[in-house]
């Protein structure tokens, strides 16, 4: 005879095997195919004797990566960023390690609402270009930004769902362009949401059927890139204290505003002769 006790902690361990089994699959999204996306940058950080993924980037020239801000507020740290790999634990030929010469955050990001939320990493040297190193074209000023409902993609190493379990394949996921109105309500993200941010998120997966699963973006993607057309129009910043709230979208940071403080970063320095010129 089973006793209540027994009956209670069978019902407990339905539930929590319930709970993380729907948190497990409300990013959504799929293992991307290896090496498809040869841009993809993960930034990492000293854990023990190794290194632990932190953010991602995506290679913009042959020694610069572009990321999110609020990844590198406190500098590098001992980080190092890794081109060329699928699995973050399985030894790839591909893959090629850089130690950080430089960082530019924008001067202006907010901590407090992630504004300008975007930074420059210049590689201690440039890579070598392969089938799974390469750059990707970014969307500069006068560009044309993707608009409500539109589909959008993202890709990266982040966290699977809100209770922090990561992958170790890169995962990708297509998500929907978000009202902007919306995202600016109190509801939403209020005063937080600038007109430097667009949102978007997935709530029910294409083609549409229940049980509804959120799709998004989630911890340990930001700095990666947003995509659309092929070409990368934001940057993966924030989406509120947990992944998979219905208003909370993933909150991307607009590339296209920012092509002048992009390039200047990016300037090669002046050579001698054209110092002594001036």
């Amino acid at each position: 005879m089973v006793s209540g006790k027994e009956v209670l902690v069978a019902a407990a361990a339905v539930f929590v095997v319930a709970l993380i089994s729907q948190s497990e699959g409300i990013m959504g999204g799929r293992e991307a195919a290896p090496h498809s996306r040869p841009y993809m940058a993960s930034i990492q950080k000293p854990k023990g004797e190794g290194f632990k993924h932190d953010c991602g980037g995506f290679m913009v020239a042959d020694q610069w990566v572009m990321t999110a801000a609020h990844c590198l507020q406190n500098g590098p740290n001992g980080k190092k960023v890794v081109l060329g790999v699928h699995s973050l634990s399985e030894a790839e030929e591909t893959k090629q390690t850089f130690d950080i010469l430089e960082i530019y955050n924008h001067p202006n990001f907010n901590p407090a609402n992630y504004d300008n939320d975007i930074a420059l990493i210049k590689l201690d040297r440039p890579f070598v270009a392969s089938d799974a190193v390469g750059v990707v074209e970014f969307l500069r000023a006068g560009g044309t930004n993707p608009t409500v409902d539109e589909e959008v993609e993202s890709a990266g190493w982040g966290a699977l769902d809100d209770l922090g379990s990561r992958p170790d394949k890169l995962k990708e996921v297509a998500v929907d362009v978000f009202s902007s109105v919306l995202c600016s309500r109190e509801d939403y993200y209020s005063y937080k949401f600038t007109t430097n941010m667009i949102c978007a998120h997935r709530v029910c997966p294409k083609p549409c059927a229940k049980p509804y699963r959120k799709e998004d973006t989630c911890d340990g993607d930001s700095g990666g890139p947003l995509l659309y057309n092929g070409t990368v129009v934001g940057i993966t910043s924030n989406g509120g204290g947990k992944c998979g709230q219905l208003r909370k979208p993933g909150i991307y940071t607009i590339i296209s505003h920012y092509t002048e403080w992009i390039d200047t970063a990016m300037a090669p320095p002046p050579t001698a002769a054209a110092e002594e010129s001036d």
